[in-house]
């Protein structure tokens, strides 16, 4: 662990206990937006940059340093570990995830082997290991896509608008889908397990595109193996967090999930899920779009969801989805600022 006093206001807030001020972190901070990192995509791709420790790491830090948040996200992708389970992904620029031997059958979930993170992905937590024992002061959130995102991936063999081949396998097939729901929480628990044992200290699995089903498609479909993921990581002891895009109707399915924090997207106001009765703390919830506002817009904004947030007891300031690249950089330093400042006036 490096040297100094270790903020760990995050956890704190995360499992409900008294903090002085809300705390924040950016989805898709490492990266995008930031001038170092795209001289570093000039030489190397994000597959390249996870794959050395030392540059990962560098990443990772890098908005720490310029914004003072009070948590870094491991700088990596959701796909990250499909390929130690036979899955041939390749990160596309301009596309993301494109998968040549997508999943049409039961014989191809069959076909998916066991993940071994020591194994299949040793610079993962090597990345993991240098951070938290060398460089960081603030806690590392480690992560994992959820198995229906996964599987989202899988199915359509790349990104979707509708996930129309997806939700017809999941209906179509049902045991050929929790087959394959099983496969990958497998794989999830094992991942992550091995993060936390590597120095993470809070997880957030994102379940990104599960916005796209209904409520009883969810709790028939997804709603099992996410319990069983999440009951089977509760004994890592660290805050488990979920999040997904556009499923502000899943929210109370979430909060009834063994979880310490629901994210909420820019959809669903931190008041609005309190009166729905989800009284664990949240995570959320500024409409990244705005970050290209001007200030004062940003600021009021802010501060409502802040306010908000206060009132709820219990809030980890994010955006409702991720950084992306027009943002600037001294926009996220001084909104962290105004998070901090304004939020410590509300508690005192």
């Amino acid at each position: 662990m490096p040297m100094g006093t270790f903020n760990d206001t995050l956890i704190r807030a995360a499992r409900g206990e008294k903090i002085d001020h809300t705390p924040v972190w950016y989805m898709r901070q490492a990266g995008r937006s930031q001038p170092e990192y795209r001289k570093l995509k000039e030489k190397y791709s994000l597959e390249e940059i996870t794959h050395q420790p030392e540059l990962c790491a560098y990443v990772t830090k890098l908005p720490v340093d310029q914004y003072n948040v009070d948590a870094a996200i491991l700088y990596k992708d959701i796909v990250t570990p499909l390929a130690g389970i036979g899955v041939d992904v390749k990160i596309k620029s301009g596309v993301g995830p494109v998968i040549s031997n997508p999943i049409r059958s039961r014989a191809d979930v069959d076909k998916l082997g066991e993940f071994h993170a020591e194994d299949q992905v040793p610079y993962v937590l090597e990345t993991i290991r240098i951070l938290t024992k060398e460089q960081l002061d603030v806690p590392l959130i480690g992560f994992a896509g959820a198995p229906f995102t996964l599987a989202s991936y899988m199915i359509e063999g790349g990104p979707s608008r509708s996930y129309n081949l997806t939700k017809s396998f999941m209906v179509s097939e049902p045991e050929a889908w929790h087959a394959l729901m099983n496969k990958l929480a497998d794989m999830d628990i094992a991942y992550v397990k091995a993060q936390v044992a590597a120095g993470a200290k809070a997880i957030q699995l994102f379940d990104s595109w599960v916005g796209a089903l209904n409520v009883a498609d969810y709790r028939k479909f997804i709603k099992p193996v996410m319990t069983r993921i999440f009951n089977e990581l509760k004994e890592t002891g660290v805050p488990l967090i979920t999040f997904g895009v556009g499923a502000s109707h899943l929210a109370n399915e979430w909060n009834d999930l063994p979880v310490d924090v629901v994210g909420l997207d820019w959809r669903l106001p931190i008041k609005e899920a309190g009166e729905r009765g989800i009284k664990k703390p949240v995570m959320g919830n500024l409409d990244p779009s705005l970050l290209l506002a001007d200030w004062p817009i940003i600021e009021a904004r802010a501060k409502e969801i802040i306010e908000q947030g206060v009132e709820h007891g219990s809030h980890i300031f994010n955006l409702g989805h991720g950084v992306f690249p027009d943002v600037q950089p001294a926009t996220l330093k001084k909104l962290t600022e105004l998070v901090h400042t304004y939020s410590a006036e509300l508690r005192k």
